[in-house]
């Protein structure tokens, strides 16, 4: 696993933590959740566009 995926990994499971303590709170924002949803969100479009690059690397 490159350094770069495990970043991303890190930052993936920070923001899912943040968002389940986010969801817990007494008042919830619905605007924090949205943020950290699409932040999650992008991390995970990034990590499958660096599998997909890593799948076609392999086979050529």
């Amino acid at each position: 696993m490159s350094d770069r995926v495990f970043t991303l990994l890190e930052r993936h499971q920070r923001l899912d933590a943040a968002l389940r303590t986010a969801q817990q709170r007494r008042w919830v924002d619905p605007i924090e959740i949205v943020r950290l949803k699409k932040l999650k969100l992008g991390i995970k479009d990034r990590l499958a566009r660096l599998s997909r690059r890593g799948l076609r690397v392999s086979h050529t």
